[in-house]
Protein backbone atom coordinates (compact mmCIF):
# COMPACT_ATOMS: atom_id res chain seq x y z
CA UNK A 1 0.00 0.00 0.00
CA UNK A 2 1.14 3.44 -1.52
CA UNK A 3 0.27 7.07 -1.50
CA UNK A 4 -0.25 6.39 -4.71
CA UNK A 5 -2.10 2.48 -4.58
CA UNK A 6 -5.16 3.24 -2.25
CA UNK A 7 -7.12 -0.06 -1.33
CA UNK A 8 -10.85 0.14 -0.90
CA UNK A 9 -12.68 -1.65 1.41
CA UNK A 10 -16.14 -3.22 1.58
CA UNK A 11 -17.51 0.14 3.12
CA UNK A 12 -16.47 2.25 0.31
CA UNK A 13 -13.20 3.51 2.14
CA UNK A 14 -10.19 4.02 0.55
CA UNK A 15 -7.03 3.35 2.68
CA UNK A 16 -3.81 4.57 2.60
CA UNK A 17 -0.74 6.19 3.50
CA UNK A 18 -0.83 9.90 4.95
CA UNK A 19 0.36 12.53 3.10
CA UNK A 20 0.84 16.13 4.25
CA UNK A 21 -2.56 17.51 3.69
CA UNK A 22 -3.65 15.14 5.98
CA UNK A 23 -1.82 15.24 9.55
CA UNK A 24 -4.42 18.34 10.85
CA UNK A 25 -7.09 16.07 9.95
CA UNK A 26 -5.35 13.38 11.40
CA UNK A 27 -4.19 14.70 14.37
CA UNK A 28 -8.19 16.66 14.73
CA UNK A 29 -9.35 12.94 15.06
CA UNK A 30 -7.10 11.74 17.22
CA UNK A 31 -8.28 15.23 19.56
CA UNK A 32 -11.70 13.77 18.92
CA UNK A 33 -11.17 10.40 19.91
CA UNK A 34 -9.32 11.23 23.12
CA UNK A 35 -6.10 9.73 22.02
CA UNK A 36 -3.80 12.52 22.29
CA UNK A 37 -1.80 12.62 25.62
CA UNK A 38 -0.31 16.44 27.02
CA UNK A 39 3.31 15.14 26.99
CA UNK A 40 3.13 13.45 23.50
CA UNK A 41 3.22 15.58 20.63
CA UNK A 42 1.13 13.97 18.02
CA UNK A 43 2.82 15.96 14.81
CA UNK A 44 5.92 14.74 16.01
CA UNK A 45 4.68 11.57 16.22
CA UNK A 46 3.16 11.30 13.32
CA UNK A 47 6.66 13.02 11.51
CA UNK A 48 8.24 10.49 13.41
CA UNK A 49 6.21 7.24 12.11
CA UNK A 50 7.04 8.91 8.62
CA UNK A 51 10.62 9.37 8.83
CA UNK A 52 11.59 5.48 8.41
CA UNK A 53 10.59 2.78 5.86
CA UNK A 54 9.33 0.43 9.14
CA UNK A 55 6.21 2.55 10.60
CA UNK A 56 3.52 4.40 8.83
CA UNK A 57 0.11 6.35 9.91
CA UNK A 58 -2.58 5.41 7.15
CA UNK A 59 -5.78 6.98 7.02
CA UNK A 60 -9.13 5.91 5.95
CA UNK A 61 -11.11 8.40 3.65
CA UNK A 62 -14.71 8.22 2.82
CA UNK A 63 -14.67 10.20 -0.45
CA UNK A 64 -12.61 13.42 0.37
CA UNK A 65 -13.43 12.86 4.08
CA UNK A 66 -10.90 11.26 6.56
CA UNK A 67 -12.81 9.22 9.00
CA UNK A 68 -10.08 6.91 10.39
CA UNK A 69 -6.58 6.17 11.36
CA UNK A 70 -3.70 4.00 12.40
CA UNK A 71 0.08 4.11 13.25
CA UNK A 72 1.75 1.28 12.16
CA UNK A 73 5.13 -0.07 12.95
CA UNK A 74 7.49 -2.44 13.16
CA UNK A 75 10.53 -2.82 15.96
CA UNK A 76 12.62 -5.56 13.96
CA UNK A 77 10.46 -8.35 16.79
CA UNK A 78 6.56 -7.43 16.29
CA UNK A 79 4.34 -4.98 14.65
CA UNK A 80 2.31 -2.53 16.82
CA UNK A 81 -0.53 0.01 16.40
CA UNK A 82 -1.30 3.14 17.89
CA UNK A 83 -3.94 5.99 17.30
CA UNK A 84 -6.12 3.88 15.89
CA UNK A 85 -9.37 6.17 16.06
CA UNK A 86 -12.50 6.37 13.89
CA UNK A 87 -14.87 9.38 13.55
CA UNK A 88 -16.94 9.10 16.11
CA UNK A 89 -20.42 9.40 13.61
CA UNK A 90 -19.16 6.16 11.81
CA UNK A 91 -17.96 3.96 15.15
CA UNK A 92 -20.13 0.32 15.33
CA UNK A 93 -19.99 0.83 11.50
CA UNK A 94 -17.33 -1.81 10.95
CA UNK A 95 -14.76 0.61 9.99
CA UNK A 96 -12.78 0.09 12.79
CA UNK A 97 -12.37 -3.08 11.90
CA UNK A 98 -11.08 -2.17 8.42
CA UNK A 99 -9.18 0.04 10.05
CA UNK A 100 -7.24 -2.39 11.46
CA UNK A 101 -7.40 -4.94 8.92
CA UNK A 102 -5.88 -2.34 6.72
CA UNK A 103 -3.00 -1.76 9.14
CA UNK A 104 -2.53 -5.57 9.79
CA UNK A 105 -1.87 -6.13 6.04
CA UNK A 106 0.53 -3.40 5.83
CA UNK A 107 2.33 -5.06 8.45
CA UNK A 108 2.01 -8.64 7.35
CA UNK A 109 3.11 -7.03 3.45
CA UNK A 110 5.82 -6.40 4.85
CA UNK A 111 7.01 -9.78 6.84
CA UNK A 112 5.53 -9.05 10.54
CA UNK A 113 4.29 -12.05 11.67
CA UNK A 114 3.10 -10.34 15.48
CA UNK A 115 1.30 -7.47 16.17
CA UNK A 116 0.46 -6.11 19.70
CA UNK A 117 -1.61 -2.98 20.81
CA UNK A 118 -1.81 -0.99 23.80
CA UNK A 119 -4.90 -0.03 25.76
CA UNK A 120 -4.35 2.81 27.88
CA UNK A 121 -6.19 2.44 31.43
CA UNK A 122 -9.39 4.30 30.98
CA UNK A 123 -9.88 3.40 27.52
CA UNK A 124 -10.97 -0.28 29.05
CA UNK A 125 -14.32 0.19 26.56
CA UNK A 126 -12.46 -0.45 23.79
CA UNK A 127 -11.52 -3.85 24.91
CA UNK A 128 -14.40 -5.74 23.82
CA UNK A 129 -13.72 -4.06 20.54
CA UNK A 130 -10.21 -5.86 20.21
CA UNK A 131 -11.28 -9.13 21.15
CA UNK A 132 -13.59 -9.57 18.76
CA UNK A 133 -10.95 -8.67 16.39
CA UNK A 134 -8.79 -11.54 18.24
CA UNK A 135 -6.56 -9.47 20.55
CA UNK A 136 -5.71 -10.64 23.89
CA UNK A 137 -3.90 -9.83 26.54
CA UNK A 138 -0.28 -11.17 26.28
CA UNK A 139 0.24 -11.51 29.78
CA UNK A 140 2.99 -8.71 30.18
CA UNK A 141 3.37 -5.49 31.71
CA UNK A 142 4.87 -3.00 29.21
CA UNK A 143 7.14 -0.53 31.38
CA UNK A 144 8.37 2.79 29.92
CA UNK A 145 10.63 5.60 30.38
CA UNK A 146 11.12 9.02 28.73
CA UNK A 147 14.78 9.74 27.37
Amino acid sequence: MTADAPTRDALGVAFREIEDGDVEQVVALWETCGLTRPWNDPRLDVADARSTPTSTVLVGLAGDRLVSSALAGYDGHRGWLYYVAVDPLAQGSGLGRATVAAAEDWLRGRGVRKVRLMVRYGNERVLGFYDALGYADSECAVLGRDL
